[in-house]
């Protein structure tokens, strides 16, 4: 009796919302039949299909919030989330170094919550391993948990958590204030920032569009990097861009910009093996001193100029759909610094994964010296291997970070929609090894499964 109860309630729950998407559809097939017999035209339809679509969610957004009793403010509510799976080998020519084989895997899940005025809130939660060095949380710059330890059972954090208003939105400017834990709001590659950091703060971007073909986005942030409870000193990043995107044709498009950084406090930003330890200590590269070699030793604030030019094909061998052909690269440059300050890199990318049976290539070389930019944030997949430690406080092994330099190639192929295969192959040196002169290549090899849902 109460399993008939519980399906007839269900089925109660359900039937509006499938009264609703029949009526959507039954628009959409008159549509069809008015431009059959020459009453409307073809975009006169598009347009309709779009309203009726447009009126159907709104109307299942309403059938939802009277079921599940949320504030009428409330439009609409989306759940995503990815699983990756990862065979992760690393291996060198230098003897000293012990190759590494791993299963790793990352999952996450998160909720997206739009309201009335332009607004959002959101959180994401992510698994990840514990962080080997003193610290809090997960690892800031990975979300990966390696299959060891007798099957133990893993960590779940708090990957981004956030709320958003869009105070102007109309069709020249659109401008948006983000507070909490975000994605990275600035569009550069992982030379600048790691894919997987989520900083945590405040972010102001703004678009301005020009007309149909052009442009300007602006982004602004500030992020703690450490809260200091004996100090008022505490050290932040503060970053500013400016882009210029442009779309000449219909195949041809572009975009080029310019970033500045400044990490203020940086005598506060002492890493894990220090007495003090205020930051987890992941990456390494950067000149540190004093007494336990674990302050830095240069301030951090460069200049970074970026650009891409695409070309679109209209087919392509092996590909479906229009086929894009990127070219992009990079530069950076920290004026606080005399030496050992730059970093760049440039690339080629044939294709774009997205749909299912389509693929991508690419090909990027990359050199990021010692101190361009602050070890911590920057990509921590891109290895080398140090022999032995450079200075007090360093450590000997591999380690992602500054000083590294070396090719990139990498695939994706497009199963379905939702699954995705990877391959990523980097092949690193040292710029500066450590002893001086000896083995420093890192060949690291990554193959990847991909659920997005």
């Amino acid at each position: 009796m109460k399993k008939t109860v519980l399906i007839l309630s269900t089925l109660l729950a359900i039937l509006p919302l499938a009264a609703i998407r029949a009526t959507a559809q039954s628009a959409d097939v008159l549509a069809d039949k008015l431009v059959e017999k020459g009453i409307l035209t073809a975009d006169e339809a598009k347009q309709l299909k779009a309203e009726s679509a447009k009126a159907s969610a709104a109307s299942i957004d309403n059938a939802l919030s009277a079921k599940m009793g949320t504030p009428d403010w409330i439009t609409g509510y989306k759940l995503s989330g990815d699983f990756r799976g990862r065979f992760d080998d690393i291996i060198s020519d230098n003897k000293n170094l012990v190759d590494r084989d791993r299963l790793r895997y990352r999952l996450r899940v998160g909720l997206t919550v739009n309201m009335k005025d332009d607004l959002q809130a959101g959180f994401r939660l992510m698994s990840g391993d514990a962080p080997a060095a003193t610290g809090f949380g997960g690892a800031p710059l990975s979300g990966n948990s390696t299959m060891q330890d007798n099957g133990t059972k893993k960590f779940i954090y708090i990957d981004q958590a956030y709320g958003k208003w869009s105070p102007i939105n109309n069709d020249t400017w659109l401008v948006t204030g983000t507070f909490g834990k975000m994605d990275e709001p600035f569009l550069l590659s992982p030379m600048v920032f790691d894919q997987d950091l989520t900083p945590e703060g405040g972010a102001l971007q703004a678009t301005y569009k020009i007309n149909d073909r052009h442009s300007l986005a602006f982004n602004g942030a500030a992020f703690a990097l450490d809260e200091e409870s004996g100090s008022t000193r505490d050290p932040f990043l503060l970053g500013a861009q400016v882009l210029w995107n442009a779309k000449w044709t219909p195949k041809l498009a572009s975009s080029v910009g310019i970033a500045y950084f400044d990490i203020t406090s940086k005598e506060n930003l002492l890493s894990s093996g220090s007495t003090n330890n205020t930051v987890t200590y992941v990456n390494q590269g950067n000149t540190r001193t004093g007494t336990a070699g674990m302050v830095l030793a240069h301030f951090y604030n460069p200049f970074v100029v970026s650009g891409n030019v695409t070309y679109t094909l209209d087919k392509f061998p092996l590909y479906k759909g229009a086929f894009p052909i990127k070219l992009a690269g990079e530069f950076m440059e920290n004026p606080a610094v005399t030496k050992e300050n730059s970093g760049y890199w440039g690339g080629i990318t044939f294709g774009k994964a997205v749909k299912k049976g389509s693929w991508d290539i690419s090909y990027r070389y990359q050199v990021l010296e010692a101190d361009a930019w602050y070890d911590q944030l920057v990509d921590d997949d891109n290895l080398g291997y140090y022999q032995a430690a450079a200075f007090t406080g360093q450590k000997a092994g591999v380690f992602g970070g500054t000083n590294v330099k070396g090719h990139l190639i990498k695939v994706n192929y497009a199963v379905t929609d939702a699954l995705t295969l990877s391959l990523t192959c980097y092949l690193n040196n040292l710029i500066n090894p450590s002893p001086a002169n000896s083995q420093s290549d890192v060949t690291r090899v990554m193959a990847d499964v991909m659920w997005k849902f």
